[in-house]
């Protein structure tokens, strides 16, 4: 399974990074329903931008926050003073048992039970 973290998903909208467009359509990759509120609730999105990710996060499984992902993020901000945000994200690598593909690596280099992938790199 591959995690899209949010900062994959905005680029993906880009044309400069159109080929990982290709990683939504993959039929293994999901992402975290708080991806869905980091893009969808930028302030500044457009209705252009908000059409092209509402489309996406149709081509995509979108994981649900649960109870024991909330535990295991609250370690994860705890041990390792994250933002809430990275913290579910990184919870939800961890219990779905998914790579994260992700451009923000050093948000979350130091955690040692989930494999991080940068697909811009």
């Amino acid at each position: 399974m591959i995690l899209l973290d949010s900062n994959i998903l905005i680029y993906a909208a880009s044309e400069q990074h159109k080929a990982l467009r290709d990683l939504i359509k993959n039929s293994e990759s999901c992402c975290s329903i708080i991806s869905q509120l980091e893009v969808l609730g930028y302030p500044k999105i457009t209705v252009e931008q908000t059409k092209f990710f509402e489309a996406m996060f149709q081509l995509m499984d979108i994981l649900p926050i649960t109870e024991e992902l909330i535990k295991q993020a609250i370690t994860y901000r705890k041990k390792y003073n994250m933002c809430v945000a990275d913290a579910i994200i990184a919870a939800t690598a961890k219990i779905f048992n998914a790579k994260l593909y992700t451009n923000n690596e050093k948000d979350f280099k130091n955690i040692k039970d989930i494999v991080i992938v940068n697909p811009i790199k």
